[in-house]
């Protein structure tokens, strides 16, 4: 694994922490192909019950890096989850289809569907991309300072790509996060049913870990059959489909973008997307 991703297992629980602290831990590829290591290192372990996902520092992500001096989008990475081809050689469309079918939709859908529990550990900023490690979780702990928002609508982008919204959030509540790019704050995430505890930032750490040793303590097998009939009923609900649809649209507004722009961002920056 990359430094971008620590990796610590205690007792039952295997805690992987995103290490970009100076950037709000914002997801480059060496960042997000350490991750896929770090969860496949804790679904192989036999001693790891359960996993904890949280980031160093301030925040927990914000999101997709797409200014930090180590952006990495072009690079190729050594690959255990193949999803697409190597997106490196490739032109237009088929270079971001490629690139984005592996690292953002295919690999949050692979880490939803791991047969071990996991429990992210959210404090400060949980923004786009961040929202997708959240949202792939089982439970989300979070302290109350942290915050939420999909602000990408600004790019003409009708939302990040593992479009869960509608399905985490509510679809009217969804709307006003989308429209708005507003933040919304902890206590109104576990209003939604988005976040399961919300605590003290001081007491973050022990209450992700009593919440966790309380799932540890289930059979296995058992936790594992579990998750799998939430995520069955989840997707006859729509999500996978829906998903599917959404990131369709997704890349039609990257296209556009670079039709009209130049730019498949549209000429966004992080500091254009803060103000």
């Amino acid at each position: 694994m990359a430094d971008e991703v620590l990796y610590e297992r205690r007792d039952g629980l295997a805690f992987v922490t995103m290490n970009r602290p100076r950037y709000r831990n914002a997801q480059n590829s060496a960042m997000t192909y350490a991750l896929d290591a770090a969860f496949a290192r804790a679904v192989d372990d036999p001693e790891v019950r359960v996993i904890v996902l949280g980031g160093a520092g301030e925040h927990f992500s914000a999101g997709h890096d797409i200014g930090s001096p180590e952006r990495d989008a072009d690079t190729s990475f050594p690959r255990r989850a193949t999803i697409w081809w190597d997106h490196t050689e490739r032109t237009g469309a088929d270079r971001r289809w490629a690139r984005e079918t592996e690292v953002y939709l295919g690999m949050c859908r692979r880490w939803r569907e791991l047969p071990k529990p996991m429990i992210a550990r959210v404090q400060g900023g949980c923004i786009a991309g961040g929202l997708m490690l959240a949202w792939v979780c089982d439970l989300v702990v979070a302290a109350e300072d942290a915050f939420f928002a999909d602000p990408v609508l600004r790019m003409g982008i009708p939302g990040v790509e593992y479009f869960a919204h509608p399905w985490v959030l509510g679809p009217r509540f969804a709307r006003e996060v989308l429209f708005t790019g507003d933040r919304f704050g902890a206590r109104r995430a576990y209003e939604t049913g988005m976040v399961h505890r919300v605590v003290p930032r001081a007491d973050l750490e022990p209450a992700v870990i009593a919440l966790a040793e309380r799932v540890a303590a289930m059979p296995p097998f058992g936790l594992a059959l579990a998750k799998r009939a939430l995520n069955q009923c989840e997707d006859l609900m729509g999500l996978r489909a829906g998903m599917d649809a959404v990131f369709g649209l997704h890349h039609l507004a990257h296209a556009h973008n670079a039709e009209v722009t130049g730019d498949p961002l549209a000429g966004l920056d992080p500091k254009a997307m803060r103000e």
